[in-house]
């Protein structure tokens, strides 16, 4: 079976959730300050340094709260799909060739901001080697972005332009401007693990729906960011459409699996399509099969991946985590994916109350051989 082709009953189940459009806009935030930087801790006096739980830049779950209190009570917001994140030159993005940085595909080798060296998967000797068929032994560079515009033919890339700062809150008094001098409930103090992004730049998301320019409270503590919205170019548009083939990188990262566990490709659970299990034996029950064929993977440590809130009451607390695939992951699979990444089929993607496809799971680009 080709890693594109769906059993007639995978499908049913998808039946009711309505389509998804193309990204049509990019969502430009501006920080007007310091961000939020932590993710699923909280800081302590324990823990003062604060850097353990650091996650930034912010998810495109984050993204999807400014459009549910920006959009109308009549709004279709069901119909939001997001991807992210990105970072990019404000004075680059107003022009008809826009231009923003995604991760690093992993099979590029980067010192000093230059790519210096590429593997291919050899599937001869199954490894990943050179041009030369060599397999180089050095120290790279890693956490690197390049820029979508030389995504085919890529040369340089850039570091992030963003510092981790510890940002001290004082709790004070109500009518003086003093620390709460009766600490026995609280603490007089809060630090916060927040990030001070480079002058000139910004964070970058794609989305399917518009969304109003303005001021808004954007993550964690209620940092203040100006949001502008921009329709994609031509360009841009023509590189998100084409089919991933059998060779992609993810630009965004991937949550595969089940709700129980954590995969490294999309799976088809059983109880979506019997039909899809046509074997001699039985196959026992909520037992998975990958939907993907893959040849080789050249990947990093997954990374923690918590959007949601779960918890009776007014207190909301984190829900049960799960891993994700990082992005600039590459993928060589035995059998082409001849479609975009848009066009995949819901069902290899998780379901947590909305599809992950909601959020820009795995958001693929083909690679240039």
């Amino acid at each position: 079976m080709s890693a594109v082709e769906t059993p007639e009953n995978a499908s049913e189940e998808s039946k009711d959730i309505p389509p998804r459009s193309p990204f049509t806009h990019l969502i430009i935030i501006e920080p007007l300050g310091l961000l939020y930087g932590s993710s699923g801790r909280f800081l302590s006096p324990e823990n003062l340094v604060g850097r353990s739980g650091s996650s930034f830049p912010p998810t495109a779950a984050t993204l999807s709260g400014l459009f549910a209190a920006s959009q109308d009570e009549n709004a279709d917001i069901l119909r939001l799909m997001l991807a992210g994140p990105f970072w990019g030159n404000t004075d680059e993005l107003t022009s008809t060739k826009q231009s923003f940085y995604v991760p690093t595909p992993k099979n590029y080798l980067v010192k000093n901001e230059k790519i210096v060296d590429k593997l291919n998967w050899n599937g001869e000797h199954e490894e990943w080697r050179n041009k030369d068929n060599e397999t180089p032994v050095d120290k790279y560079d890693n956490n690197t972005w390049l820029a979508i515009n030389n995504w085919n033919n890529p040369k340089e890339v850039k570091k992030n332009p963003w510092k981790f700062l510890a940002h001290l809150h004082p709790r004070l008094e109500l009518e003086e401007r003093h620390v709460i001098r009766n600490h026995e409930e609280q603490g007089s103090l809060f630090l916060e693990n927040s990030v001070q992004m480079e002058t000139g730049t910004c964070l970058v998301y794609l989305s399917n729906t518009e969304l109003k320019n303005g001021w808004y409270r954007f993550g964690g503590e209620g940092h203040m960011v100006d949001v502008r919205c921009e329709p994609i170019c031509q360009s841009l548009t023509d590189l998100l459409k084409k089919s991933v083939g059998n060779s992609f990188a993810l630009i965004t990262p991937a949550v595969w699996g089940s709700n129980r566990l954590s995969k490294r490709v999309p799976v088809y659970l059983e109880k979506r399509d019997r039909t899809f299990y046509q074997q001699e034996e039985p196959i026992p029950e909520n037992q998975e099969k990958n939907v993907w064929q893959l040849e080789a993977l050249f990947t990093a440590r997954p990374i923690p991946f918590r959007y949601r809130l779960g918890g009776k009451g007014e207190t909301k607390l984190l829900s049960r985590g799960r891993y994700a695939v990082p992005a600039g992951t590459v993928y060589v699979l035995k059998e082409p994916i001849d479609k975009p990444w848009q066009d995949w089929d819901v069902n290899w993607f998780p379901k947590e109350g909305p599809s992950l496809k909601r959020w820009g799971c795995g958001l693929a680009l083909p690679l240039v051989e």
